[in-house]
């Protein structure tokens, strides 16, 4: 037996040696083989030649590990070798190139070196910078392509139909051409379309054309491409409706089709199993429910219907996608309770259901998912208190609870002991919030987005002072008093760009130097609707939105203003200011969008604002309720973008400012109760106001001059009209008949004139006419019977003598007439009069700003 074993030992060796000496063979082999494997000299010119048609410029690409991969080509090496160059193992044919983040910015065209090396079968170019040149056509040479990546190259034009005929391509990627700060596309797919590019193209199992202008529908061809893996069409200006079919695609594992807000579709029913991992819908018109069949799709890791059109309650089998580590379910019409089932996602680490009808309470069972590190269950009906249980998320960064029915007491010291925690968002919930030991003690938790808004506080939190990290602090509508603490001017001076204090009853600055905000970065800072005394507090350069109004603030503005280059909103109303508004307003920065500087006493002139040339974005000027004399300055006329025209309660000389209709936005123009004088200037045909949907020129009794002479049939041109009020003026002559054209309108004044004739017929078609006013004029002849003209009650037609039929009592052919109401009743329908008007028009403008606005002057003017 010893013997047989040393035997056995012996032969064990043997073989184990024979096995070295062949595996030794064989490398030696494979790297003798390597290394007599040189590529062909015409290919390795014109490597070198296309190399030498760049320029290195390391802004070129933006992967943060790229590198010039071609700075090691030299024409005396074996380019086989080469960084990004792989070779045929038996022809020695290059093909292989990579030069992905290489830095080369240049142009390429059909003349270049690369299209001769025809035996390539992989050409990534991405990330590069090919100067808005086009994908030449010579690409079809390549025809033994089977994978081609030109995405993020700045390339530009038609994608060329010759890549229809690559049709060996299981991979084809040219996303990503576009700007990221505008969204301009740089490549679109119109002549071929979509169907036509990919018809030929069977094989393929990777399709990325993400940011390319499609603008077509999503083929059906598509349904067919069994291979495909996956298919990427983010923000391609898609629409119609999305073939269900490809959902069922046998191989899909990736699809993303997010951000084309045109494309509709539903969810199948899904019959079977499917290999989808990620599935991202977000911004696109997809509705209906998701099918309980969505348990099928159990490979699932990212799913993103944020911002579609789903309803219907969250499935329970949602609950059965274990696999997930993103949710995100923002932005819909889901309704119900948040499903139990959900936590068996203990993989998740985004959970989104905010802006729902999701109805309950805060499920204790969210604190198991212990991996999460954003959890945002914002704008929802969600109730009760918030549970302790969310204190185990210790990987949570972000937690978004705001405007929701919650409420109760909620213990701050939770959150402090949430070490990962630097976002929170506690606002507009109905919550108390309870401060304990942490409040003084919290000096090593560090926050970056705090909101409190509408919490209960009576005082700054004291945890506040040791904040150095802060970007956002929202403060604002709760019951904060005094002034802002001392401390607050060392907190976050260099981090915090958004604040936000508003209605509260705050009264000032404590010891703040110089009245200048000490906070170098701030882009938002708002204290509106407090009590604020003293000078305007001066933002830094950084300043984007500034408001300040509804406080008790004095003094001057100064110049300082007009340096701030970033300053898009400055609101300034309904304060104490007065002097005069600087001059050096109308040179300032041209991205002021928004200027009100409404109900203070400010007087003098009217600075030229939007000076010529300098691509003014003014959309609103409220100047309204104060002191301001002179004339509307002409260089308004430059203020392109120009939507609203506020000047009314000011003390203004000027003629009617016809040369305003040039302006091509103009919806608002409010003139009332200045000194505007003189004939109304007829409205080039068709071209002035095209677009005003309120004008109002009426004076008050006590102004001097009023427009006077006949209101010319070109108004009746304004077709976007809403609102039209020409009350308080001496005009004369008749209604013109041309108004009845006016079918947008809802309110009409032509009150306090001394119009004659009879009211138009045609006025009957304005359907749309809820507000009426004629009263005080000297109208003869029956009123039009019918449609809307039953709604208005006699009040619109008082005095006016010759005027008869329904609703005044004076029967047409008697003369028997109504009497004039009390003064008091007059005014008082005058008054309701205005406030159902501007807030008809309120809608109309573009956005909540011009509402606010208009709202504040309906205040202004209604008694009491």
């Amino acid at each position: 037996m010893m013997e047989l074993s040393s035997c056995l030992i012996v032969f064990h060796r043997l073989l184990i040696r024979l096995l070295l000496f062949t595996i030794f063979v064989s490398n030696y082999i494979s790297f003798a083989s390597v290394q007599q494997l040189f590529c062909h000299d015409e290919e390795r010119s014109a490597l070198l030649q296309f190399k030498d048609s760049f320029v290195i410029d390391k802004s070129a690409s933006s992967f943060e590990g790229a590198y010039p991969k071609v700075l090691q080509w030299k024409s005396s090496s074996n380019c086989c070798l080469w960084d990004g160059i792989d070779c045929d193992a038996e022809t020695g044919h290059v093909i292989g190139l990579d030069l992905s983040s290489s830095c080369l910015f240049g142009s390429i065209n059909s003349n270049s070196t690369l299209f001769t090396l025809v035996h390539l079968q992989m050409l990534s170019l991405a990330d590069n910078h090919f100067n808005f040149s086009q994908i030449p056509a010579a690409i079809v040479q390549l025809s033994g392509l089977t994978y081609l990546n030109l995405s993020s190259s700045t390339l530009y034009g038609q994608v060329p139909f010759e890549i229809s005929n690559l049709t060996r391509l299981s991979s084809l990627d040219v996303s990503s051409n576009y700007d990221p700060d505008t969204g301009e596309k740089f490549l679109q797919l119109r002549n071929p379309k979509f169907k036509t590019l990919v018809r030929n193209l069977l094989g393929l199992e990777i399709l990325i054309l993400s940011y390319v202008d499609i603008s077509s529908e999503v083929p059906d061809l598509l349904t067919n491409f069994t291979s495909l893996t996956t298919l990427h069409l983010s923000k391609c200006e898609l629409y119609g409706d999305f073939p269900a079919k490809l959902f069922q695609l046998p191989n899909l594992q990736s699809l993303i089709v997010q951000f084309n807000e045109n494309l509709t579709g539903r969810f199948p029913e899904f019959q079977q199993r499917s290999p989808l991992t990620t599935l991202r819908l977000r911004g696109t018109k997809f509705s209906g429910s998701l099918p309980y069949s969505i348990e099928k799709l159990d490979s699932l890791d990212m799913l993103d219907v944020r911002s579609c059109n789903f309803s219907g309650p969250i499935p329970f089998s949602l609950g059965k996608l274990t696999q997930l580590t993103y949710l995100n379910l923002r932005g819909n019409n889901f309704s119900g309770e948040i499903p139990s089932s959900l936590r068996n996602l203990i993989h998740l680490t985004l959970l989104s259901i905010a802006e729902n009808q999701i109805t309950g309470p805060i499920p204790l069972w969210l604190g198991n998912l212990t991996k999460l590190t954003m959890l945002r269950l914002q704008h929802n009906l969600l109730h009760g208190p918030v549970p302790q249980s969310l204190s185990m998320l210790v990987n949570l960064e972000k937690l978004n609870i705001r405007d929701n029915n919650l409420g109760g007491n909620l213990k701050f010291d939770m959150f402090i002991n949430m070490k990962s925690l630097t976002h929170l968002r506690l606002g507009h919930t109905n919550l108390s919030l309870i401060f304990g030991k942490a409040n003084r003690n919290a000096t090593s938790h560090q926050f970056k987005s705090l909101d409190m808004s509408s919490c209960k506080l009576r005082k700054f939190p004291h945890f506040l002072r040791h904040q150095n990290e802060l970007e956002v602090l929202l403060l604002g509508g709760n019951k904060i008093s005094g002034q802002i603490p001392i401390w607050m001017w060392n907190t976050s001076t260099h981090t915090l760009i958004e604040l936000d204090v508003r209605n509260n009853s705050l009264r000032g600055f404590d010891q703040l130097p110089n009245q200048v905000l000490p906070w170098i970065n701030l882009a938002m800072f708002d204290i509106s609707l407090n009590k604020f005394l003293g000078p305007l507090p001066i933002p830094p350069p950084s300043i984007v939105h500034y408001d300040v109004s509804k406080n008790m603030l004095t003094g001057e503005m100064p110049p300082l203003f007009c340096t701030m280059s970033s300053l898009r909103n400055l609101d300034l109303s309904n304060n104490n200011l007065d002097g005069i508004v600087p001059k050096c307003l109308g040179n300032s920065s041209s991205a002021l969008s928004i200027l009100s500087l409404r109900n203070n006493s400010f007087h003098g002139m009217i600075p030229q604002l939007c000076s010529s040339n300098n691509g003014s974005q003014l959309k609103i000027i409220d100047i309204s309720y104060n002191q301001l004399q002179g004339k509307l300055p002409r260089s308004l006329s430059h203020c392109l973008m120009l939507e609203a025209i506020i000047v009314s309660n000011n003390q203004l000389r000027d003629s009617f400012p016809s040369w305003l209709g040039s302006l091509p936005e103009l919806k608002l123009l409010i003139l009332h109760q200045n000194g505007f004088y003189g004939t109304i200037e007829k409205p080039k045909k068709d071209l002035d106001f095209s677009n005003l949907q309120v004008l109002d020129m009426s004076s008050n009794s006590f102004t001097d001059n009023r427009f006077e002479g006949e209101i010319s049939e070109v108004f009746g041109n304004l077709k976007a009209l809403h609102s039209l009020n020409f009350s308080n003026n001496m005009l004369t002559g008749c209604i013109p008949s041309s108004f009845g054209n006016l079918t947008e309108l809802e309110s009409l004044d032509l009150s306090q004139n001394n119009l004659s004739c009879r009211i138009p017929q045609e006025l009957k078609q304005l359907g749309f006419l809820a507000s009426f006013n004629v009263s005080h004029n000297n109208l003869t002849g029956p009123i039009p019977q019918g449609k809307q003209f039953y709604a208005f009650d006699s009040s619109s037609f008082y005095e006016n003598p010759e005027l008869c039929g329904e609703p005044l009592l004076k029967k047409c052919g008697n003369s028997e007439s109504l009497p004039s109401p009390p003064e008091d009743d007059h005014e008082d329908s005058k008054s309701i009069f205005k406030m159902d008007w501007i807030f008809i028009l309120a809608g109309y403008i573009s956005g909540l700003v011009v509402g606010v606005v208009l709202a504040d002057i309906m205040m202004k003017r209604t008694p009491g």
